[in-house]
């Protein structure tokens, strides 16, 4: 049938390349929707060209015509495309113009204009400061990285019905309208009354400033309060960022060593204008700095004349009862400037933090924010005040808590199993991730490239070193990207590739705990009637990875007892036997209460265990029991 006089046809092929899928989360119609868009900027249309009609679009695509049809009706209400009587649907030429082969013109553009940026670069930042998750890091299996939340805590519920609350009529007319560079009112009525107190810590409006995360806020600080002539203590190791920032204002920064008690408090402070903190899990150590520290810094801090930044970006994580003050609740924290931020888990939607400080630094922050990144959008602003007000934010969280309670738990207890007499992990109260003191002879980052061939992730820590030669066997493992279930499962691997890096390196793995033995290969193979003696009527005494001091009793006739513990109050039984030339144990709960078999090497006390591969999996001395 011949065409009408002035009618284009569709080209030969402009359907190819369109395609729909029924199991995305997008709908069908939203996909066509997108698919043609997509097809007039890849210049498959043109303008004053007829589009296919809804029967020829549905038969192409696979999808029922009236779905189509749908879908071309909200291009038209959009004016998207035209419908002419008699004639057909095309393109809206005014909306249209311009489309082509983008890719082509980008291209081409390219190729016609090439001039050399690199030397106008003044300073780039440091990939570690900017990148602390691998892009890929979900293709792995045992991703034991802090800071990459799976998809299944992102809390979907509460976050929907937040934002269709702020997407109301009602709540769009109060965002909406232009209020300078000025914040939410109701999202800082919702830190004030609500997460603030958590802390300890009373504000004013006017002592808050919302931004758009914990590092901006930094900047902000830095740009503030410090230049070359600024003294400012770190702790030691700290924060990449922080360091960065700091280094870009041409401060002075002093590194302050960090132990299990958080950063020290000592005469290195008298010179600073500036401390930075992380009291509730220092970064990357995660040690909550404790009690008599923090009266003792706040007491310091009037005496030597210094300011402090309080850097509280995990306080989501503080899912302990027991959780201490914010710094700039306690006494002299009007010295204090407090920075945190909502949960991690909530960066793909929307990042966002706030500031605590006097009214003259929110002030001024306020100014610069508005020259150098306007405030966080006020939609954006809105549902967090709808997430907190509906009582979803606090659902959200008490759900996470119990999550990573759970997994963190998991980790320890497999890192006790697996590794004990080799690691040794900072004490942790709550948080996400722990700092693995490894073997003496190993090299974290090694380790780490090892790991990542057997699909695990671990993270090594070298960077959070301002001073140079840190300890090469020191790496960091979170729980943040990582099901539970997952958990034990990584850890046994883990096991294995420090075990084939040792060997392969001809280095014997030396224990990492205070007071183990080491753990060399040596001494004689005992067989059975040897296994019965050493084992029989003895103790054991030694540390678990977390530091708790743990006893052991093996008795002639094969029973165990353990109690694990400063206050010994974590006991449990099990038994003990000689199986052909292997030792066996079982607890009833301890070590998952499976049953577990070792040949062993004496030398004097102490034994070296071996798994059925020979291979060495774990130390321990025997002692007589009754010395």
């Amino acid at each position: 049938m011949p065409l009408r006089r002035g009618i284009k046809a569709e080209p030969v092929g402009a359907l190819d390349g369109l395609r729909v899928d029924p199991d995305s989360p997008v709908g069908l119609q939203s996909q066509i929707r997108q698919q043609l868009i997509a097809g007039i900027f890849a210049g498959r249309f043109q303008p004053g060209q007829r589009l296919p009609s809804s029967r020829q679009l549905a038969r192409a695509l696979g999808v029922a015509r009236n779905t189509a049809l749908l879908a071309y009706q909200e291009l038209i209400a959009e004016g998207h495309i035209v419908a002419r009587a008699r004639s057909g649907l095309y393109l809206n030429e005014k909306l249209s113009k311009g489309a082509g082969s983008v890719v082509g013109q980008v291209q081409s553009a390219r190729a016609r204009h090439r001039a050399d940026w690199s030397n106008l670069l003044k300073r780039r930042a440091s990939i570690a400061s900017v990148e602390r998750c691998p892009r890929d890091w979900q293709a792995f299996t045992y991703p034991f990285i802090e800071g990459c939340f799976d998809q299944s805590l992102f809390p979907r519920r509460e976050w929907r019905e937040a934002s269709r609350a702020a997407l109301s009529r009602r709540q769009i007319d109060q965002w909406s309208a232009d209020s300078g560079d000025s914040d939410d009112p109701e999202l800082i009525e919702q830190i004030r009354t609500k997460i603030l107190p958590r802390r300890g810590i009373a504000a004013a409006p006017e002592e808050i400033l919302i931004t758009a995360g914990t590092e901006p806020a930094l900047h902000l600080l830095s740009e503030l309060l410090v230049d070359a002539a600024t003294c400012v203590a770190v702790e030691e190791p700290g924060s990449i960022a922080m360091r960065e920032l700091l280094g870009r204002r041409g401060a002075r920064i002093v590194p302050q060593p960090v132990d299990d008690d958080g950063m020290l408090v000592d005469s290195r402070l008298s010179d600073c204008d500036l401390v930075y903190v992380t009291p509730s899990h220092q970064e990357p150590t995660a040690v909550t700095l404790s009690a008599a520290r923090r009266a003792a810094l706040l007491k310091k801090a009037p005496s030597a004349d210094f300011r402090i930044i309080e850097d509280d970006a995990d306080s989501a994580t503080n899912y302990l009862e027991d959780a201490p003050p914010a710094l700039r609740a306690m006494r002299g924290g009007e010295r204090v400037i407090y920075v945190a931020d909502f949960s991690g888990v909530l960066a793909p939607a929307v990042r966002l933090g706030f500031m605590v400080a006097a009214p003259e630094v929110i002030a001024a922050a306020r100014e610069l924010r508005a020259l150098l990144t306007r405030r966080p959008p006020l939609s954006n602003q809105r549902t967090m005040a709808l997430l907190l007000s509906l009582g979803l934010y606090d659902a959200a969280m008490l759900r996470l808590g119990r999550i990573f309670r759970e997994r963190l738990f998991a980790l320890r207890e497999a890192l006790n199993h697996y590794l004990q007499s080799f690691i040794a992990i900072a004490p942790a109260r709550g948080g996400t991730t722990y700092w693995v003191r490894g073997p003496a002879g190993i090299d974290a980052a090694e380790l780490a490239r090892e790991a990542a061939l057997h699909g695990i992730l671990i993270e090594p820590v070298a960077d959070y070193f301002g001073a140079a030669n840190p300890q090469r066997n020191l790496f960091r493992m979170g729980v943040t990207g990582l099901p539970v279930e997952r958990v034990r499962a990584g850890v046994a691997a883990l096991a294995e590739v420090l075990r084939d890096v040792a060997q392969r390196r001809e280095a014997p793995l030396a224990a990492a705990t205070a007071g183990a033995p080491a753990a060399a290969a040596s001494g004689a193979w005992l067989g059975a009637a040897d296994l019965e003696r050493h084992f029989g009527n003895t103790r054991i005494e030694s540390k678990t990875v977390y530091g708790d001091p743990y006893t052991i009793r093996l008795y002639p006739d094969g029973r165990m007892l353990g109690r694990a513990g400063h206050d010994g109050a974590d006991r449990d039984q099990g038994r003990w036997w000689v199986e052909g030339d292997r030792w066996f144990r079982q607890w009833r709960s301890w070590a998952y209460g499976e049953p577990a078999g070792y040949f062993v090497r004496a030398q004097g006390r102490q034994m070296q265990l071996f798994n059925e591969h020979r291979r060495l999996v774990d130390a321990l001395t025997l002692l007589p029991a009754d010395e």
